[in-house]
C-alpha cells in the first residue's frame, strides 16, 4: 500500500501542476498549443530533449537490453544524431513558423506548398503514427503502476485513471500543463535512473565492469550485433530512420514553435547529446536484470526494470520509481493528445469548413482531446506488440514526412505539392503493407545480400518516397512565371499562412 500511495501522490502532483499552469492566461489556440511562442531555453529543453524519457525509455530501453542485448544501443545513438540535426533544422522551422504564425506541423506544409490538401494528408499521417506512440505510453503506464503496486491496482484501471488525468489537464491548460509537468517528470526520472543504474550493478556484481563480464560469460552472443536480423545494416538503417524522424513527430515539431527565439535551439543542441548519455544507466539496469530476474520472454522483457526494482528495494522506493515511470507516460501522452487534436481541428476540419473562426477551431481542438483519448484506450486494450516495436512502427510512418520537409527548406521550390503528396502516400503505404502483412525485405527478395535483407523497412519506404517525390514533381512542375495569380487569395481564404516564397 505504501508504493501505491506514493504513486498516487505523483499523479495528484502532476494533475495539480497541469491545471495550475492555466492561471492568468487567456487560453486561445496559440496559447493552448504553442504557449504563445514564449518559452525559454529550459522549457524548450524539457519539451524536446525531455521527450527521450518516456515509458519507451523507462521500460523499452531496459527491456531491449535485457532481451536483445547489443541492438538496444541504437536507442543511445539516434537521438544524439537528431540533436545535431536540430542545430540547423529547428531554427529554420521556427523562423518560418513565427513569420507566418503557424500553429500545427501541418500548417508548415500548407504554407510551404500552398496546399491545404497536403496539410490534411500530413495531419492524418501524424495522427495515425501517434496512435501507436500514445498506446505505447498508456501500455507502459499500466505496466508501471500495476507492477509497482504489487498488483493492488490492475493495469486496466491504472491506464483509465492516468488517461482521465492527462485528458483533464491537457484540455484545460494545453502545452503549459505539459511544460510544467515535464519539470517534475525530468527531475524524478533522472534521479531514479541514476540511482538504479549505479546501485544495481554494484549491489549484485560489484560494479558495471563485473556485471558485463558476468553477462558475457552467461550469454556470449548477447553483447554483440548478430550476423543476420538485427545486424549492422539493421542497426545503421534504424538509427538513420529514427534520427531523421525524431522531429517529424507532430508534437515535437510543433513544440519547437513555442521557443522565444532561434538561439534557444542552438544552445540546447550543445547540451542535448550529453543528456542522452543518461540512457546508459537504463541499459545497466536491463543488463543487471538478465541474471537476477531471468526468464522474461518476448514483451515481458519490458518488465525487467520493475521486476529487479521490486526484488531489491523497499516499498516506498518502489513507489517513487513507479511515480517517476507514471510521469514518463503522462507528459509525452499529453503532448501527443494536444498535437493530434490541433492537427485534426486546424488542418482537416478547416479544410471542409475554411471560414471557421480561430476561436471555434480552438474549442474544437479541446473537445477532440477526450475523443482521441478514448480511441487510444480502445487500441491499448485491444493491441499487442512490445513497447519498442510500437515505437519503431510509428517512426517508420512519421519519417515519410522528412523528404518533403527537407525539400521545402530550399531557397527555390524544387518539389511540387503533387510530388510531396505522392511521395508521402507511397512511403506510408509501403510501411502499412509491410507492417500489416508481417513481411520483410528478406522474405520478399531472398536472393539479396544479407545486409540488404536486414535493412529497416522504413528506410526502404523512405527511398521509394524520395524517388516518387522527385519523379512526380518533374512531371507536374509549372514553368517559372506561370503560377496562377489567384494563389495567394485562395490560400488566405483557408485561414492559414501565406504561400511558400522561400525560407528567407
Amino acid at each position: 500500500m505504501i508504493a501505491l500511495a506514493v504513486i498516487f501522490a505523483f499523479l495528484l502532483a502532476a494533475l495539480g501542476l497541469g491545471l495550475r499552469a492555466r492561471r492568468g492566461r487567456d487560453m486561445d489556440l496559440e496559447q493552448w498549443s504553442v504557449g504563445g511562442r514564449g518559452f525559454g531555453t529550459v522549457f524548450v529543453f524539457l519539451l524536446l530533449a525531455g521527450e527521450i524519457y518516456t515509458t519507451f525509455t523507462f521500460l523499452g530501453a531496459s527491456g531491449w537490453a535485457y532481451g536483445k542485448g547489443a541492438p538496444a544501443y541504437y536507442i543511445l545513438c539516434y537521438a544524439s544524431l537528431a540533436y545535431v540535426l536540430s542545430y540547423w533544422l529547428l531554427p529554420a522551422v521556427w523562423r518560418y513558423a513565427k513569420q507566418h504564425r503557424l500553429i500545427s506541423q501541418s500548417d508548415f506544409f500548407v504554407a510551404k506548398y500552398d496546399s491545404p490538401l497536403l496539410g490534411a494528408l500530413v495531419a492524418l499521417v501524424g495522427v495515425v503514427a501517434m496512435v501507436p506512440y500514445l498506446v505505447l505510453q498508456l501500455k507502459g503506464l499500466g505496466i508501471i503502476v500495476s507492477v509497482s503496486s504489487d498488483g493492488r491496482i490492475s493495469s486496466h484501471w491504472a491506464i483509465v485513471i492516468g488517461t482521465v488525468a492527462l485528458t483533464l489537464y491537457v484540455t484545460v491548460s494545453g502545452i503549459h500543463g505539459s511544460a510544467w509537468t515535464s519539470v517534475l517528470k525530468d527531475v524524478a526520472i533522472l534521479a531514479v535512473v541514476l540511482i538504479l543504474g549505479i546501485y544495481l550493478p554494484w549491489h549484485y556484481y560489484g560494479g558495471v565492469g563485473e556485471m558485463f563480464r558476468a553477462v558475457d560469460e552467461a550469454h556470449p552472443q548477447l553483447l554483440t550485433l548478430p550476423s543476420s536480423g538485427m545486424s549492422t545494416s539493421w542497426f545503421a538503417s534504424t538509427v538513420l530512420l529514427s534520427a531523421v524522424g525524431f522531429y517529424m513527430w507532430p508534437h515535437t515539431f510543433s513544440a519547437s514553435y513555442s521557443a522565444q527565439n532561434e538561439r534557444v535551439f542552438r544552445r540546447n543542441a550543445i547540451f542535448m547529446p550529453l543528456y542522452q548519455l543518461i540512457l546508459l544507466f537504463v541499459f545497466f539496469v536491463g543488463f543487471t536484470a538478465i541474471l537476477v530476474v531471468p526468464g522474461l520472454k518476448g514483451a515481458d522483457a519490458d518488465l525487467s526494470l520493475l521486476r529487479i526494482t521490486t526484488a531489491t528495494f523497499p516499498s516506498w522506493f518502489v513507489g517513487i520509481v513507479g511515480g517517476a515511470g507514471l510521469l514518463t507516460a503522462l507528459v509525452p501522452g499529453s503532448l501527443l493528445l494536444m498535437s493530434s487534436a490541433t492537427c485534426l481541428a486546424k488542418n482537416v476540419y478547416r479544410l471542409a469548413r475554411p471560414h471557421t473562426s480561430e476561436q471555434h477551431i480552438g474549442r474544437l481542438a479541446q473537445l477532440l482531446v477526450p475523443a482521441l483519448a478514448l480511441i487510444s484506450l480502445y487500441f491499448t486494450f485491444n493491441g499487442g506488440s512490445s513497447i519498442v516495436s510500437l515505437l519503431l512502427m510509428g517512426y517508420a510512418l512519421v519519417t515519410q514526412l522528412f523528404p518533403a520537409l527537407l525539400a521545402s527548406l530550399a531557397p527555390r521550390r524544387i518539389v511540387t505539392k503533387q510530388g510531396a503528396a505522392a511521395g508521402i502516400v507511397v512511403g506510408v503505404a509501403t510501411v502499412a503493407v509491410v507492417t500489416l502483412s508481417g513481411v520483410t525485405v528478406g522474405s520478399l527478395l531472398p536472393g539479396l545480400p544479407q545486409a540488404v535483407k536486414d535493412l529497416n523497412v522504413g528506410v526502404i519506404a523512405l527511398a521509394l518516397n524520395a524517388v516518387v517525390m522527385v519523379a512526380v514533381s518533374a512531371a507536374t512542375r509549372v514553368p517559372d512565371g506561370a503560377e496562377l495569380p489567384s494563389s495567394r487569395g485562395r490560400f488566405e481564404r483557408t485561414g492559414a499562412a501565406a504561400p511558400y516564397k522561400g525560407d528567407r
